[in-house]
């Protein structure tokens, strides 16, 4: 698998993007405004994540996805070491990544990663997505923000 920044001429994996957050606006702001890294393997884009200036020194993860027939083969931990290797190389001091209170499996990478937990947007996920959001049978509601130093 190889892991490189999305070539200015090429379309993000927007199916991949979207599920991870399925508000198309924001994803679209948000891409166009960071750096997008795609995972492949035989030509074919199996993962992505988005890296977005934030604050002086500062970039947040944004929208760590992993194509569904390749759950569970560690390429989302992978993207996420890619991630934090990248924000290192490029003098970031610090590495913030939000993700949902129903996103079990999220929170445990993350922090198996490094990152710890900093705060809750409580109703960030009501506020600002028309549509519920349920996963792993508890609804999304609040933003759980971690952060790594570099």
């Amino acid at each position: 698998m190889d892991i490189r920044l999305l070539d200015t001429d090429e379309k993000p994996p927007m199916d991949l993007l979207l599920l991870a957050d399925p508000n198309r606006t924001i994803v679209e702001e948000y891409v166009k405004r960071g750096e997008c890294y795609i995972a492949e393997r035989d030509s074919q884009v199996i993962g992505v994540y988005v890296l977005l200036l934030t604050r002086p020194e500062t970039v947040e993860l944004m929208n760590v996805a992993v194509a569904e027939k390749h759950h569970g083969e560690g390429i989302g931990k992978r993207l996420v070491i890619h991630a934090i290797q990248i924000a290192k190389g490029k003098g970031y001091k610090t590495i913030e990544v939000g993700t949902g209170n129903s996103s079990i499996g999220q929170l445990a990478l993350y922090q198996k990663c490094g990152f710890r937990i900093t705060g809750v947007d409580r109703d960030f996920f009501l506020r600002h997505y028309q549509e519920e959001i349920v996963e792993n049978g508890i609804q999304c509601r609040d933003m759980i923000r971690l952060s790594q130093d570099l």
